[in-house]
This record gives C-alpha cells, structure tokens and sequence, in this order.
C-alpha cells in the first residue's frame, strides 16, 4: 500500500507539488497523469526517498521512506525513466549484483534471478553485456532490477518513453503480468496507456492534483452531455441553448452545412434534458435532425482537469 500524505515540494518561491495527497491499495495498477512538469518524477523521488518533501510524508506500506529507508525500501521495486543500468555487466551480473543490494539470501541468488529472467524474458540475454542490449530489452533489465527481491509495490516512471511500437506491447504485457498482486504506481502521459493497464487515475497539474478517479468513473453523475444537430443556424439557436433551465455550457462542433447547427450541451442536476431540448425546438419549429448523449473520455476528463477554467 502507497500513502502519500499533504506533501508540498518548493525551491524557493517555485512549488513543484503543492499539498498533494493520494493512496494506492494493495492490488491496485494506478496511472500518474499530467503533462510534462506537472510534478509527477518529483512526487515519484519523495515517494521513493530520492528527495525530502517540504513537508508532508510518503509511506511504503506504513513505513516513512524518509524516516524508516532500508524498511520502506524492502517493500519498494523501482524503475525510473532512465533505467538504472552499468553497461559493463552482463545481465546476470548486473541483476545479481541487484538481488545482494535488495537482500536476497546469497544461496538464493542464482535461483532468484533465474525467475526474474524468465518474467522479463531476458532468458537468451543473461550473458550478454547491458551496452549491447537494444533499447527494449535495456528496460527490460530494468524492470527485472526492480523486480529483485521479490517487492509487493512497484513504482514506474514513465515505462515505455523512446520504446517502438511492438516493444511499448511488450512492456505493457509485462506491466499486466507484475500488476497481479502488487502495487502499482507508475506514471505517464500517454492517455491510452493508462487506460489500458490501470484501475484508477490521478491527474496532476501545475503540481496539485486536479482529478483522482477510478477508471469508468470518467463522467459526472451530475452532468449529461447531449449532442444535437439542428435545422437552424448557429446565430438563431445557440443563444437559446445556452438560456435552457440547467446548461452549463454549449459547445458548437463544427459542420459542413451552413443551415445546421451541431452543439453539444451540458446539463446539470437535469434527469431528463433531452425533453427540455425538444420543448424549445418544438416551440421554435425547429426540426432536430440526430440527437445522442455523449460519455466523457479520458482524454475529456484530462483536458477539463488541466483547463484554466476549471
């Protein structure tokens, strides 16, 4: 289990986190999103112990990784966004070197690291040396450094960066396969890679988390969005739209015939808005040509945390 509990992070007046506060269960894959220097490498070396909070704490299964390091790091495998590799070791070198560092009894050793090997499918790379690796397996050798020692909680950043397309495959099924019985945290902002191998999201902007979700949550139960596409131009019925009991806002998609309007248009606290929207057309004997309700996107949800408006 993962706490992070109020932690703020500040170089002077600059905040690189502010009162961030997320806990990750056991059994959990959880997705860190945001955009390049939201915060999340920073938030992921406080967790880890790399870098002292301003204040607040992070807690690896109830141990301060600060405070209590070598317990809270026998529960911690890590791979950061460079793996952490010495291009002079073959693999079976470098991840027995590894195993010793994490603990790993020296008669387990060779055993140990021969079930690591089989996970990552680095079986055929033991003796070769880490610099001749291509880029895919060198974050497989990665990946299994951190799987040393057996540890239930896994922290990933930014796993699959500068991979090619069937290697970011790879490394995804691997993501899977490790996410049964462990802790996951690993960060990204690829949308679609998060959405595929996570269980709940967290949205970082500017430092400060803005959305905290688990997936197929991603709408508001509060909110109903409808597309509509109308027999009317947009300076005759968009004004109307916007005056309807419970909008919060109209949004014009655009459309090639300039005697229709296609709007999207979000109520809130309205059960039912579709029969507002057909009253008003009715009463401007205006025809309505499609009408669907929309479920928000990952992506959506994403744009809408990072938006200034929000």
């Amino acid at each position: 289990m993962i706490e992070i509990q109020n932690v703020t992070k500040r170089y002077g007046s600059v905040y690189a986190l502010r009162d961030v506060s997320l806990t990750v269960e056991k059994g959990t894959v959880l997705g860190l999103l945001g955009q390049n220097g939201a915060g999340k490498t920073t938030l992921l070396n406080i967790l880890t112990g790399y870098l002292a909070p301003t204040s607040g704490r992070a807690l690896l299964d109830g141990h301060d990784s600060l405070l209590e390091p070598e317990e809270a790091k026998r529960h911690l495998g890590y791979l950061p966004e460079q793996p952490p590799l010495y291009d002079e070791m073959t693999v079976q070198e470098y991840l027995a070197f590894a195993a010793e560092l994490k603990g790993v009894k020296k008669s387990s050793i060779p055993a140990h690291i021969d079930e690591v090997m089989e996970l990552c499918g680095l079986g055929a790379m033991r003796g070769r040396l880490l610099s001749h690796l291509s880029k895919g397996y060198r974050q497989r050798a990665g990946f299994a450094q951190a799987l040393c020692g057996d540890p239930d909680i896994l922290v990933l950043d930014e796993p699959t960066v500068g991979l090619d397309p069937k290697q970011i495959t790879e490394i995804r099924g691997l993501i899977r396969t490790l996410g049964k019985g462990r802790t996951i945290l690993f960060s990204s902002h690829i949308l679609s890679e998060v959405q595929q191998l996570c269980d709940h999201v967290v949205i970082l902007h500017e430092g400060a988390v803005k959305t905290a979700m688990a997936l197929g949550e991603e709408n508001d139960p509060d909110e109903i969005t409808l597309q509509a596409t109308v027999a009317a131009a947009e300076k005759s019925i968009v004004s109307r739209l916007r005056q309807l009991d419970g909008v919060r806002r109209v949004t014009v998609l655009p459309t090639a015939h300039s005697d229709q309007t296609m709007a999207q248009i979000t109520f809130y606290k309205q059960p039912e808005p579709e029969r507002r929207l057909f009253s008003l057309l009715s009463s401007l004997s205006i025809p309505l040509l499609e009408l669907s309700r929309v479920q928000d996107s990952l992506e959506q949800v994403f744009l809408k945390a990072i938006s200034d408006t929000m």
